[in-house]
Parts: C-alpha cells; sequence; structure tokens
C-alpha cells in the first residue's frame, strides 16, 4: 500500500487537482500545553479506485501546508471520513479556519447501525474487519521530526480501514433508513466545531456549584466564563488560569475589596497573581444572562423517580431501534430537559420525533 510522506504544500495540491470522491482522513494533535490542540500530522487516505488507497502522511507543521489542506478540508465534492473526530474538528477549524465537510462518522455511524455505541477505532476495524491493528504509538510524540518507522506506520493505520468501514456501515444505514440520522448529528458536530465558544453554564458541571446559594452560583459563572474566554484567547489550559477549587472559594466567600482579593491570591499557590485585577472585575461584574442561569441545586431537588421514567422510555424505545445504550438519549440531557423545561439542542431532529411522544406525558405532570 503507497504510504507518502508529504512536506511541501505543492506537493500536497498537486494530489488533489481533481478531488477524488472520498478521502479517510485523521489527525495526531497535542493538548497538553494549550486550550486549542495542536495539529501535529494528518493523514489522508485517497480514494484511488482500486482497494488499495494511497495515504498520505501530511506535515502541517511546514509552512503554507495549512492553507493548502483547507482547499482539501472544504472541497463539496469529496466525502470527509473520519472516526469521533470532535476534537479533530475543533483543530482544523483552529488552525485551518475550515472544518471538512460533507462528513461521515464511521463511531457515530456505526452506534446508528446497531453494532456498538462508543466503540474506539481499533475495536471497529476488528470487529468489522477481523484485523487487529497494534496500539504501540498512542501515546508518543508526534511533533518529533522526523518521525519514527514505527510511528508512520501507527499513523497510516489510522485511516488504512476508513474505506472499508464507511462501505460497511453505510449499506446498514441504508439498509435501515438511517442515512438522514447520520447526516442531521453529522451537520450538528459540524456547527459545535465551527461555533465553538465554550459551555454557556458551566457551573452546572462542577459538583461543589450544588452547595453553594444562589449569588454564590452567579459568581461561579462569572468566573468560569472568565477564565474561559481569557484561555481561549490566550491559548492556555483552563487549569492554568484559575483552579477549580480557588473559583469556587472566591465565588462562596468573596473579597471585600481588591486587597482582599489580592491577599487570597496570594496565599494559594495555583493562583493567577498577575490576573489579580481581571479576576476581580469578572467576579464583580454580573452578566448579562446570569439572571437565566439554571441553579446548580436542581441536581440535589430533581424528581428522580420521573428521570427514572424517563430513563425507562427511552431504554424501551433504544431496544425497539436496537440501538446501544445512551445513543438516543444520554442522561444529562434528560437532565437538562427536566431542568430546563426545554428540548436541549442535542435531542432535536430525528431523537426528538423518536422519543416525544413517550416523554412528553412524563414531563407534563405535575411536580
Amino acid at each position: 500500500m503507497p504510504v507518502a510522506w508529504i512536506s511541501a504544500p505543492a506537493d500536497l495540491s498537486a494530489r488533489f487537482t481533481t478531488p477524488p470522491s472520498r478521502i479517510g482522513l485523521d489527525t495526531e494533535f497535542i493538548r497538553e500545553r494549550t486550550y486549542w490542540p495542536q495539529l501535529a500530522l494528518v493523514q489522508i487516505a485517497v480514494d484511488n479506485g482500486t482497494d488499495d488507497p494511497d495515504i498520505l502522511l501530511v506535515d502541517p507543521l511546514v509552512a503554507g501546508m495549512l492553507p493548502a489542506l483547507a482547499s482539501i478540508l472544504s472541497e463539496p465534492a469529496t466525502l470527509k471520513i473520519m472516526h469521533s473526530p470532535s476534537e479533530d474538528l475543533v483543530a482544523f477549524m483552529h488552525a485551518c479556519g475550515v472544518v471538512p465537510r460533507p462528513l461521515f462518522d464511521t463511531q457515530l455511524a456505526a452506534a446508528l447501525a446497531g453494532v456498538g455505541g462508543g466503540l474506539g477505532y481499533q475495536k471497529l476495524v476488528e470487529q468489522l474487519t477481523g484485523i487487529v491493528l497494534a496500539k504501540g504509538e498512542t501515546r508518543s510524540d508526534w511533533m518529533r521530526r522526523p518521525l519514527s518507522a514505527s510511528q508512520l506506520e501507527y499513523a497510516a493505520d489510522d485511516v488504512r480501514h476508513l474505506f472499508e468501514l464507511h462501505d460497511q456501515l453505510d449499506q446498514r444505514l441504508d439498509m435501515l433508513g438511517r442515512r438522514e440520522w447520520l447526516a442531521e448529528d453529522a451537520a450538528r458536530t459540524l456547527h459545535n466545531a465551527e461555533t465553538e465558544s465554550g459551555e454557556r453554564w458551566p457551573h452546572l458541571s462542577m459538583r461543589s456549584a450544588q452547595f453553594l446559594a444562589r449569588d454564590a452560583q452567579l459568581r461561579l459563572l462569572r468566573l468560569l466564563r472568565w477564565r474561559d474566554a481569557y484561555a481561549r484567547d490566550n491559548d492556555r489550559p483552563r487549569s492554568w488560569i484559575l483552579d477549580n477549587e480557588l473559583a469556587v472559594t472566591l465565588a462562596r466567600n468573596p473579597p471585600i475589596d481588591r486587597a482582599g482579593l489580592q491577599r487570597a491570591l496570594d496565599a494559594h499557590p495555583k493562583a493567577p497573581r498577575k490576573l489579580g485585577e481581571a479576576v476581580w472585575n469578572a467576579l464583580n461584574t454580573p452578566l448579562p444572562d446570569e439572571a437565566s442561569a439554571p441553579d446548580a441545586t436542581a441536581a440535589e431537588t430533581r424528581d428522580k423517580q420521573r428521570l427514572r421514567k424517563l430513563q425507562d422510555v427511552v431504554a424501551a424505545r433504544s431496544a425497539e431501534l436496537g440501538l446501544p445504550d445512551g445513543v438516543l438519549a444520554s442522561r444529562r440531557w434528560l437532565e437538562a430537559l427536566m431542568d430546563q423545561g426545554e428540548w436541549p439542542d442535542a435531542l432535536a431532529g430525528w431523537r426528538r420525533k423518536a422519543l416525544e411522544p413517550g416523554l412528553a406525558p412524563l414531563l407534563a405532570e405535575p411536580n
């Protein structure tokens, strides 16, 4: 099987003068010291009409390579086949300014086809083709140059079998009449990557917020929103800006003045001491939408019996459709539906159509 190392943008562009009908796509990236995933390698399998696709290992660190990649990613005539691509999409969007569309996600397709939920690439390849792939380079340093022979082989394997997975899964989806389901979910995945702006209500994902009074929750929300924006703008991990423990402490017991805040920061080993003014402003500046922020204590007061009934409906409907657990609706999505009284985006489209007849009567019951 031909494998080529691509280190010149002109060489990459020359291989796509005629857009192929489909490509397999994957990335290797690092995210240890940054907010955004940093592209270290891009793997492309090119459908050449044979059972032996061309595999290109593209070096995105080379000057001019990202615009050449962007042209390929945005080609509407070429289907992009990827496996569980959420972070890859964010990396492409940040580096190239575009996301690969149209998209076929083999992990999602496997779930919708009833093959299995949340299957990793290696597991899915083994299940559908019988081929066992090596796992030796999963924690490799992909920024090094040159890459080792084992790294190159591992990277090529990540796209080598995507066409075979696509063929089998697309056929199953067609037989089940679920191609449109996959298209809906792919469109949502791409939209999320293009508009990635952080979680609107980040305090809800912190267990300690459940034990805060309402005013403290709002202060915590302000700090977390500020932290996320600062981390994004400066491309640094959130925890490097303000760790969760200190954020909760400041929200629960806010300093009475700027000097008090600085003393609190100076006493904390991981505090952003040089960002005291920004932290003070974030802590004390109300957000335009904070009045509509969901109450984190809802988790403690939520009607667990009703939640169980909703879960039972989802389980029964999933069994009818032959879908793996968690694909039709996760517990988190159902909790959001109960707490906010609105169908979350994750439950829009085909999921809502499948679930609303069974869930609507339960949701309409008085508390």
